[in-house]
Parts: structure tokens; sequence; C-alpha cells
């Protein structure tokens, strides 16, 4: 295709980085006369060199020139500088089909990675897609919101991402999974924005959120008298999101007859609205997210093991914070700007003790806790700074919760005592809740969880992790 009928211009030139002079001459005239500026350099040094005085939309680099290891070193100098080029994305190319060296490649930041002798339409294909492609950077702007998790220098973040970025572009089904806490609807939205499909609808469910009577009415609708209060006919979320992107968070909390429905609509496309034989054609790309181990569920029978071979085509692991702890005042910074903007308060930074305190905990509650943390922080904060009191970490997430009575952490099935926590940390809290809550309904789990705005089953989740009902306790059903 000649330079002029190219829609894909570089905004900037391109660096083609090579130590043979004929390979480059050749990527030199080929990447031309797609319409791009070209700039060239035989070594990693003359190309760190030229990084540091212009910014360039894309670095070509071979891996071994003068040094077995030329290439990655200067791709690791590249992105721990602070050059113009820090974030420029850099494709990685070697005449030796060693794995190694792509996944050293792609840990130290390259978007991607290509074998010689090259293929000229894969490197035109993933020239165009990198330069189609949002910067990453965006991900980190204000406007993507407080909640998000996706801000990050460590390199747990950034393989996270890589892979994130990697399946954002096909239309396999992806899985999410991490701890509650870890921003997996994040993640979510970040793979629909950076997808064929961005501009679409993205619907978000709650699986936990929804009773399981209702969940198959809610995603794949409903006609009139298919149950008691169906007085007419309703589209379900997954026509809402034709086209689109559905996220079915929490996964592992659904019935077997529900994934055995929702396996038909991934595999064939096809739902049936609840009390109707007639079949609708649904076109939804199917993102899922969970805090279990599935396949732990598949051998208890409580997953079904199709739908899980479904829906892992493209897993994406979120690490915990603790995981992450270069990323903690990045995003401590991040959530006080948002918060302190949000509580028209002028508060400017965190003092040193607040800092340490943020560094010293093990944030089970993940970048969730550390953002109600902050915004806890801003609030209480007196002047421009958040000091350690202001955050209460050390005191749990908020208000002390009134002890209650021992007596009344016995529900009237529940024989043996409650397990005790840790005093003064979130789960101990919510334990507290859900005794007094559970103790005060008379051991009514319907009741119980209507009084704290959760659903039973998230409720009896609890009760059972707890003791409160007999049951041997367990570590199984975090809430979030």
């Amino acid at each position: 295709m000649a330079a002029a009928e190219n829609p894909i211009i570089a905004e900037n030139p391109i660096l083609i980085v090579d130590d043979e002079p004929d390979h480059l001459f050749m990527l030199k005239s080929a990447v031309g006369d797609w319409g791009h500026a070209i700039e060239t350099a035989v070594c990693g040094e003359d190309a760190f060199r030229m990084a540091g005085e212009r910014v360039y939309s894309l670095i070509l680099m071979d891996v071994r020139m003068k040094t077995p290891k030329d290439g990655l070193e200067t791709l690791a100098r590249l992105h721990d500088g602070t050059g113009p080029n820090r974030r420029t994305p850099v494709v990685i190319m070697t005449a030796f089909a060693d794995w190694q060296d792509a996944v050293d490649a792609l840990k130290g930041g390259a978007v991607d990675y290509l074998g010689k002798p090259l293929d000229l339409d894969v490197l035109r294909h993933s020239i165009d897609n990198i330069l189609l492609r949002p910067a990453v950077t965006e991900v980190r702007a204000p406007e993507e919101g407080a909640a998000s998790g996706l801000i990050g220098e460590s390199q747990a973040f950034k393989d996270m991402l890589d892979i994130a970025l990697r399946v954002a572009e096909s239309e396999a089904t992806v899985l999410i999974t991490g701890e509650s806490g870890t921003g997996k609807e994040e993640v979510a939205k970040f793979i629909q924005r950076n997808s064929p499909r961005a501009g679409e609808n993205f619907v978000s469910i709650n699986c936990t959120a929804i009773s399981e009577t209702l969940i198959e009415s809610e995603l794949f609708g409903f006609v009139r008298g298919a149950f008691t209060g169906a007085e007419g006919k309703r589209d379900g979320r997954l026509m809402a999101a034709d086209r689109g992107t559905v996220f079915l968070d929490e996964i592992g909390d659904t019935s077997n007859s529900f994934q055995a429905k929702l396996l038909r609509a991934i595999q064939e496309g096809e739902i049936q609205r609840v009390g109707s034989d007639e079949v609708l054609k649904v076109d939804v790309r199917f993102i899922a997210a969970t805090n279990k181990d599935l396949e732990k569920l598949v051998k208890q029978g409580l997953f079904r093991e199709d739908l899980l071979y479904r829906l892992n085509v493209v897993i994406v692991p979120l690490p915990p914070l603790r995981e992450r702890t270069g990323d903690l005042k990045l995003l401590a910074e991040h959530f006080l700007k948002t918060y302190a903007a949000k509580n028209k308060k002028p508060v400017k930074t965190l003092s040193e003790g607040a800092m340490k305190a943020l560094m010293d905990h093990s944030w089970p509650g993940n970048i969730r806790e550390l953002q109600n943390a902050v915004e806890r922080g801003v609030i209480l904060a007196r002047g421009d700074v958040v000091t350690e009191r202001d955050l209460q970490i050390r005191l749990g997430a908020g208000p002390s919760v009134p002890q209650p009575d021992p007596a009344a952490l016995q529900a009237p099935d529940a024989p043996r005592p409650v397990q005790p926590l840790a005093k003064g940390t979130l789960e101990e809290m919510e334990r507290l809740a859900v005794a007094e809550a559970y103790a005060n309904a008379g051991g009514n789990k319907t009741k119980a969880a209507e009084k704290l705005g959760v659903t039973r089953k998230t409720l009896a989740a609890k009760v059972k992790k707890w003791g409160m009902d007999g049951t041997p306790s367990g570590n199984d059903g975090a809430w979030g």
C-alpha cells in the first residue's frame, strides 16, 4: 500500500535499531513505504542517546546486537529513565527462537515480540495495532474514577496490564481472578475500552447481589406470566449488551442450572426469556471474575467444568496489594487528590507517619480498603496534611462497632461459640455486624440479610464461615 493510501501514520518518527546494515536498510525502506518517518540506530547506546533527545511514536529494536542482550538492556534503560520516550511502545525482534528472550522482553515492558526473518505483513499489523491503541497512561487519568486500581509502576502491575491489553484486541472470553478489592471490574472496563467493542454498552452484573431465583430473568429477560409479578415482556441485560460486553462478577456464586444456560449463551450466542420457548440471538463478549478457586468448586460439584473451560480462554490474574507495595504510594496519592477535590478539602499530602502506616499495613481488603482509608483520612484531616491518626488504620477502617453480649452471638441453632478474630480488623467488625444481625433476627437468615442489605446467599455464607449455625468455620465467602 502506498503511503498516501495508509490511514495509520505515526505522529512522530519510528526509531529502528539493528546492527545488521542490510536488515536495517530493508526495514527502513519497508516501514518508510508505509508512510512513516524513520530514524535509525545501529546499537543500543545510540538508540538510548537518540531517545533522550526527541519523542518517537514507536521503537523497533533487535535483541542481540553488540552484546547478547543489548536490546533488552536498552529497553530496561529506556523504561527506567525519565526521558521523553519512557512510555514509548517498544517492539523487540530477534533471529533466535528463544522463549526466554520473549518473556524477558515482555516483562521489561515491550509491547510485542517478533521473530526474524520478519514477516512484513505481521510487522505492519503489529505497528498499526500499536499506533491505534490508546496510550496505557490514559488509564491513570483522574477521569477514570477514584475506584480504579489501574494505577501502578510495579512489575506485577505491568505484567497484568500487558495480558489485559493483548486479550482486549481479541474476542476471547476472559476470566479475571483475584482477591476481593483488587479491581477486577476496573480491569474488565479497561479490556472493553481497548477492544473493538469499545463504543458499545458495558453491562456489569454482580452475581452475588441478585438472588438465585431472579438472576435468570435479570440476564435473559422474561415474558408475561412467567412468574408471579411478571405483568409484561421484558428484555434481560444480555439483550441490553448486544454487540457490547457483559461483565459477570463473582461467577463462582451462581447455581449449576444458571451456569448451564449461561454456557449456551457463550457457546451458541442464544438465549431464551424465562417462560418462553423463543430462541433469541445475542452478540456479546463475556468477561467473568471470581475471588474463588473455580477448579476446586468443579471438584466439589459446585461449578460446571465445561463452563470453566469456556470462561478461562484467557486468565488475567490480579495481584493483591501486598504484592504491589511499590504502587502503594502512587495509589494513595491518587486517592488523596481525588477525595480532596470531591470533598472540597485543602488536603495536599500525607504525613511521614501516615505513609509509614500505609506501608506497614497488610491490606487484606486490597485497593478498596486503601481507597476507603485515604478517603477517611481526607475527611478527618484538620489541615492540609493527612496524619496517621486521620487514617485510623490500626484501629480498623471506621468507627468502632459496639461489642454485643457474647450470649447474643449464639444464634438459636448454633451450639458452638463464634470463631474469634483479631480485635479491630475489618473482618472482626464484619463478623460482629453479622452476628448481631443474625442474633437479633432470631437465627432467621432472610431477616438478617435484609437488615444488613445483602443477599440471603451472602449472609448464609458468612454465617457458615464463622460457625454461627453450628457448622465448622472456614475461609470461603469473602464479602466484596
